[in-house]
């Protein structure tokens, strides 16, 4: 048997990042992907903020993607296809929380205009939508929430339901007519963590033709507050095995309080902020400072998870379908190709 040239292999590979915060820290952290070998990324252009905030920030970043040569903004598979044979860096726009559609689902048809495809339904807490995964019910869609998914599917907009309620994702992933993802969620089964995901959330999105992205952010990957390379690639692992390789992909989360992007006192500081705005709760949260997964602790050496999966015994096409080819699977059904 030949074994794969895992260089060879990330180079030719399709691979895309499906949740990358890291871009509030400086849109110049794009360049990361691109040291990394990434051919498309998901930066946060929305979150609890409201439409006004929101409508101004995702004006200020399609300004920068217009202005450089070097990126496309995704509305279809095909512009990520276009940027992999350009040598280019996709840039999908996703919204972590859906506060800024207000009480307005016409905002979604805006959004999804200017580029916004995937929205996240809650941001940790409760919102119009639903409950968070961090609130103390668990109480499901409202009646708004169920409206947001009908329309969403109708604007071809892919449902989020990272940082979401467990009841809540079930009944969206129930109702919805088209694949619903995790973008960014750990299984509890490897990790118990409030924030990780139970076994029924990742069947349920599985049963929708959607994927689970795995997350690099430390407290969700594992007690150690510096991660080996096998302790992340356990999570790939335990959801390969519990709904088959074509439901894993990557939504590694690098953000910009994390070490080495921010200075410790800095990433203190904001922690205790997080924490005092109610979007973080500490027995969810560690401190900082934050290390991500050896071996992939920034954008720029995502080269060294391919060479992990290969060591790890996971075929050629297996590893094409974590990378990108499963999201890109997802992308074509809701989006168009």
């Amino acid at each position: 048997m030949i074994k794969v040239d895992p260089k060879k292999l990330h180079d030719d590979a399709i691979v895309i990042d499906g949740t990358a915060p890291i871009t509030h820290g400086g849109m110049q952290y794009l360049d990361w992907y691109k040291e990394g070998g990434c051919t498309a990324v998901a930066p946060t252009v929305g979150s609890w903020f409201d439409a006004s905030f929101t409508i101004r920030y995702l004006a200020k970043f399609l300004r920068h993607v217009n202005a450089r040569d070097d990126l496309v903004l995704v509305k279809a598979a095909a512009d990520i296809e276009r940027a992999k044979a350009e040598d280019k860096l996709g840039v999908i726009f996703h919204f972590q929380g859906a506060d800024a559609i207000e009480e307005d689902l016409n905002l979604i048809t805006l959004y999804k205009t200017l580029g916004v495809g995937i929205i996240q339904l809650a941001y940790n807490t409760k919102n119009r939508i639903g409950d968070g995964a961090e609130e103390i019910t668990d109480c499901g869609l409202s009646r708004f929430g169920r409206n947001f998914v009908k329309r969403c599917n109708e604007e071809r907009v892919i449902i989020d339901c990272s940082h979401t309620g467990n009841r809540t994702s079930l009944e969206a992933a129930e109702i919805s007519e088209r694949p619903v993802i995790y973008s960014h969620a750990n299984p509890k089964g490897v990790y118990n963590s409030r924030r990780n995901i139970s076994d029924e959330n990742i069947k349920a999105i599985a049963a929708t033709g959607g994927t689970i992205g795995v997350v690099g952010f430390p407290g969700f990957v594992s007690e150690a507050p510096r991660p080996s390379m096998d302790q992340f690639v356990a999570h790939i692992d335990y959801i390969a095995e519990l709904v088959g390789i074509d439901h894993v992909a990557l939504g590694i989360d690098y953000f910009h309080g994390q070490h080495p992007v921010m200075s410790d006192e800095a990433a203190a500081r904001e922690y205790q902020q997080m924490v005092a705005a109610g979007h973080w709760d500490p027995s969810t949260y560690p401190p900082p400072p934050y290390y991500f997964p050896e071996g992939i602790e920034t954008p720029q050496t995502l080269q060294n998870l391919t060479a992990a999966l290969v060591d790890r015994g996971y075929s050629e096409e297996d590893i094409r379908k974590i990378l990108g080819l499963n999201l890109m699977r997802v992308y074509r059904d809701v989006w168009g190709a």
